[in-house]
């Protein structure tokens, strides 16, 4: 039996391998880029950058020999020693996953762009760099699973966000919108959270269409373990996506740096209900920041799940849109001039489209003695010649009625006899 060559010697032969093949990361680079997703934690700006300079089989080779910079070999540490990364591509794809790699052309590139645009604007000294949770650093690879591809999914996409103790006003607007947004063709992403994110993802998954799980632990791992059935669900025609490698533990902190990915695939992030103190909040004022839409639904202000939304609409420099449905949402994020929201529909009444001298002679007849043209003319304060062009269409929409006295309003129907007793 063959052995399977070590990392140090696939990264060796891959000095020599062609990046891309066929729109697909050569072998030797995509094993690079598994091993530096389990080497160290993402959200870091001097390890993306040692890693974008370097290339990522150059970048693997100078941390395994210890040639490295001091600061990125500390973000690293005892795992430059440690090799799991055929392992880990093994496990993915025993659980119908996959490595997605900037090489490949399945990458996200143009959504992920801000990414490196605000990242570029970080300084060049490492100790005045933003803190690895809040960084707007792009990911190395993606750890993906499910059947769609990122890149078109992300290409139409909307992330809607909130609370995981939300209310059941929160729970329905939430479902409601992904499965509108479904119906429109637009990807419903989120974080498979309890409350909002599930409701949104279920929603989708409702009117048929994919939805995106973006995720703080390996893609074979169910986090919540209640949302067995629902990742199971997503996984079948949206995706499971993750920058943590198979087994991955949800840590805490990692729910903080997966945030700036769902802000980014996105066009747009809906705050559905969200708390004075809330990671819903974060995630909105980053999308802010790398340029995206925010939208945010308003809710009860007797109701503490949607404080947070209501300083979001607040906030002047944040420019929160306010969206009570899908429409809402794909005006402000859709092209321009085509995804515009129809106005909302208004009860009509016999009095819509009335002419002002009709209106003034409506209100001037009685309810219950009928009154002569001249004494409505005085009242109305117009001539006798326009109450008496306008008596006609008023008795045609059945407005007022001609009586022996003159002319009064038409007094409602009778009530039927019976009506309302159980």
């Amino acid at each position: 039996m063959t052995a399977l060559p070590s990392l140090d010697e696939d990264m060796e032969q891959g000095l020599t391998e062609l990046t891309t093949v066929d729109g697909l990361a050569g072998p030797a680079v995509r094993r690079a880029r598994a091993w530096l997703s389990r080497a160290a934690e993402p959200g870091s700006v001097a390890f993306w950058r040692f890693v974008e300079d370097a290339g990522a089989v150059e970048a693997v080779r100078r941390l395994r020999s210890g040639r490295a910079p001091d600061d990125v070999r500390a973000l690293v540490g005892a795992r430059a020693g440690q090799d799991a990364s055929l392992e880990d591509l093994l496990r993915a794809e025993r659980c119908g996953a996959r490595l997605v790699v900037p090489e490949d052309d399945e990458w996200p590139a143009q959504p992920l762009h801000c990414l490196t645009l605000a990242t570029g604007e970080e300084p060049d000294d490492p100790r005045h760099h933003a803190p690895r949770t809040t960084a707007p650093v792009p990911p190395l690879a993606l750890w993906v699973r499910g059947p769609a591809r990122v890149d078109e999914l992300a290409d139409r996409s909307v992330a809607v966000v909130g609370a995981r103790a939300s209310t059941s006003y929160g729970e329905h607007v939430a479902g409601e919108l992904g499965h509108q947004l479904g119906e429109r063709g637009w990807t419903v992403v989120s974080g498979g959270a309890f409350g909002i994110d599930a409701a949104a993802h279920r929603g989708a998954l409702a009117a048929d269409a994919p939805t995106v799980a973006v995720l703080a632990c390996g893609v074979d791992r169910v986090y919540p373990a209640a949302h067995g059935a629902l990742f199971h669900r997503i996984a079948e025609s949206g995706l499971l996506v993750s920058e943590w490698p198979p087994g991955a533990a949800p840590h805490r902190h990692r729910f903080l740096v997966r945030n700036r990915l769902i802000a980014a695939l996105t066009r747009g992030t809906v705050v559905v209900e969200a708390a004075a103190r809330s990671g819903a909040q974060a995630t909105a004022r980053r999308a802010q920041k790398l340029g995206r839409q925010v939208m945010v639904v308003p809710g009860p202000v007797t109701s503490a799940m949607s404080v947070g939304c209501h300083e979001l609409l607040r906030d002047v420099e944040l420019g929160a849109v306010l969206v009570a449905d899908a429409r809402h949402v794909v005006e402000s994020v859709g092209r321009l001039g085509e995804d515009l929201a129809d106005p909302p529909e208004r009860p009509t009444g016999p009095r819509d489209g009335l002419s002002d001298v009709a209106v003034r002679v409506l209100d001037a007849c009685p309810v219950r003695s009928g009154v002569g043209p001249e004494r409505l003319a005085r009242v109305a304060g117009c001539d006798v010649l326009d109450v008496l062009r306008v008596l006609p269409v008023l008795e045609l929409a059945d407005l007022v009625e001609r009586t022996d006295g003159g002319w009064r309003l038409t007094p409602p129907p009778e009530p039927v006899a019976g009506a309302g007793r159980g």
